[in-house]
């Protein structure tokens, strides 16, 4: 515990204050973050990020990462791009004598995009403001919270426990209603620009998006047998396990407030 606790502080510390600054830092941060998430995932298929699949992966993760006011917001770019890497990766299945295989390619092309459109909508969502950002981070980790209490105090029935299973259905539902305290206070206290009573049902579904995130990255890691993404936050495991909640929570809440 106090391993994990230093861990989270020394975290935090580097963080939050990219987070508060803002602008080409939190990029950079993303880029960084975006490109641990990589090898992490790679490796969990034992897929060497310094191979020629991990090269072409990189390559293509950088590119889905460029802002949108380089690529002039054309979504068309990052699609072209996931097409000629997916050529690109069935060329290598050839050449490679099928020892990186059809479902080596696939997985190659899915991870780039599942950590590619995540940590792009991270910077993403900095730049429409600061109160976005920390909207959607007080929403995971208040929902994390809340469901590890709630599922301690009064967790009876399991989640899903072939993924997860110390995950409890009263946990999940907890970390849903302890992530209305977000909606509470941002509602009445940040400029949002959204009625309480629709970021009172947003908060709700980025919760139980936030909380299957968590449960696609268990499943992931129980397919392939490994406990953690990673060891670069002693205790908490890798920067996968840190994110995979957000990777799916920042696109959702992209969509619903600037996208529609």
């Amino acid at each position: 515990m106090k391993t994990r606790t230093i861990s989270a502080i020394v975290a935090m510390a580097i963080f939050l204050p990219i987070v508060i600054y803002g602008g080409l830092p939190v990029i950079v941060l993303a880029y960084l973050l975006g490109v641990i998430a990589l090898k992490e995932i790679l490796n969990m298929n034992n897929l060497s990020i310094l191979s020629v699949p991990g090269f072409l992966s990189i390559v293509s993760l950088f590119i889905i990462l460029l802002p949108q006011e380089v690529i002039h917001n054309d979504i068309r770019i990052q699609l072209q791009l996931l097409i000629v890497m997916s050529f690109l990766m069935l060329s290598y299945t050839v050449m490679s004598k099928n020892r990186f295989n059809f479902m080596d390619a696939s997985f190659c092309v899915l991870s780039v995009t599942y950590i590619g459109i995540g940590f792009m909508y991270f910077y993403e969502t900095r730049e429409h403001g600061l109160q976005f950002i920390l909207f959607a981070l007080l929403v995971v980790w208040l929902t994390d919270t809340g469901a590890y209490i709630f599922g301690r105090l009064f967790g009876k029935h399991k989640l899903w426990p072939l993924i997860s299973p110390n995950k409890t259905i009263e946990g999940f539902i907890g970390g849903i209603f302890s992530s209305l305290i977000v909606a509470v206070i941002f509602g009445q206290s940040f400029n949002m620009d959204v009625s309480l009573w629709l970021l009172i049902p947003l908060t709700m579904l980025l919760s139980m998006f936030g909380q299957l995130g968590d449960l696609v990255e268990s499943g992931l890691k129980r397919h392939f047998g490994v406990k953690d993404s990673g060891n670069i936050m002693p205790g908490h495991g890798g920067i996968l396990d840190r994110f995979d909640s957000f990777i799916f929570v920042l696109p959702l809440l992209n969509l619903f407030l600037f996208q529609m």
